[in-house]
Order: C-alpha cells, then structure tokens, then sequence
C-alpha cells in the first residue's frame, strides 16, 4: 500500500470522472447545466455516483498522506495534509447526507449537506495551493509546480466566481470547478504514481547490488 497509494488515488479519481460523467448522459430528467453535481446523488443512478463520492474521500486521505511522505523532509508541510484528510471527511458527509439521515430533518439534512460541500470545496483548493506550493521545495517534484501551482490558484478562483458570480448556470459553475480539482487531483495521483515506481526501482536495484553473488566454479 506504502508505494502503491499513488496508483490507488489515480485509479479512484479515474473512476470517480467516469461514473460522474457518465451519469450527465443517464440522467436525462436533469439538466447538467443547471443541475449541481449534488442533485445526481439520489433517484437513478445515486448509489453510483455516492459510491464514486465515497471512493474520491478515500483518495483524498491517501493522497495527502502519499504526497507528504513522498517528498523530502525540508519540503513536507502538515498543513495541505491534513487539509485533504479534512475535505475527504468532508466529501463522505457531503455523499451521506442525501440518503435520508435518521434524527434529521430535512431541512437539517439539507444545511449539512451545504455546510459539507463548502468544506470539501474549501479545503481542497487550499490544500491543493498549500501542495503545489511545497513542490518547489524539493529538487524532485519542482517540475511538477509549473503545472501544479496554477492550476491550483485556477480551481480556487473558479470556485470564488462560483461562489460569487450568480449569473450563469449553477450547474455548469460548479461543475467547471470540479473539472479543475478533479485534474489536479488525477495528476497529483499520476506524479506520486511516478515517484513511487522510481523509489521501488531503486530499492530493488540496490538489494539486487547487496545479494552476494555465488562464486564461480
């Protein structure tokens, strides 16, 4: 798992934009450009897309713990850590909270569903920013900012106009910040994958140089 969660959290976003674009196309009583990705959770297809929810939480936590350990020492910073440990709890109450809670009412219901997707929205572009920028710390992963770091600072001002800007469709507002964090977090993945497979190689080319060799006879 220590060397694999990079393609675990790859394989997790992957589908996560599958089961979430595809439910656009199987949802026809919706209309993607007004309708926020929330509204697929229930009726047909919402234990699909929930499941897909419950699967990105999960790579959220992996994530920040993958990127942490993956980079050296002076460059690792706690805070985007903790911050994708906070949006992936965040994001498995935003999925939980349309399955009809006991104890709530709906009204109840409904402000913590709100109050968990702005969490989620919140942390992850923070922590995504906070990331990217610890990248240029270390000698390894600085290729990666030049990419990274803007597309960190996109997905955080695309949620501000979301936030803000009322005019164009919800649907398609939130959406196109989704579309920004759900890339960022797929490359995130892809580099710690990377990374991972050359910490492996090198591990295995250097017990291969420890193994004595049997003498010739």
């Amino acid at each position: 798992m220590r060397h694999r969660s990079g393609l675990i959290c790859f394989a997790s976003v992957a589908l996560f934009a599958t089961i979430c674009l595809l439910a656009q196309w199987l949802r026809p009583d919706l209309d993607w450009r007004q309708a926020p990705l929330s509204n697929y959770l229930k009726g047909h297809y919402g234990g699909w897309v929930r499941g897909a929810y419950y699967v990105l939480s999960m790579a959220l936590v992996l994530l920040g713990a993958g990127l942490y350990a993956a980079l050296r020492p002076h460059a690792r910073s706690r805070a985007p850590m903790l911050l994708l440990v906070v949006a992936g709890v965040a994001l498995w109450v935003t999925a939980i909270t349309e399955t009809d809670l006991p104890y709530l009412t709906h009204d109840q219901e409904s402000q913590l569903h709100k109050l968990a997707a702005l969490t989620t929205f919140v942390s992850v572009t923070t922590a995504m920013m906070l990331q990217s920028w610890r990248f240029h710390y270390d000698a390894t992963w600085r290729r990666y900012f030049g990419l990274a770091f803007p597309l960190a600072v996109a997905s955080f001002i695309a949620l501000a106009v979301y936030a803000f800007w009322q005019e164009p469709p919800e649907g398609l507002r939130q959406k196109s910040v989704i579309v920004l964090i759900v890339l960022w977090l797929g490359l995130a993945a892809w580099w710690l994958r990377c990374q991972q497979q050359l910490v492996v190689a090198q591990l295995a080319g250097t017990a291969g140089r420890a193994t004595p060799h049997p003498p010739a006879s």
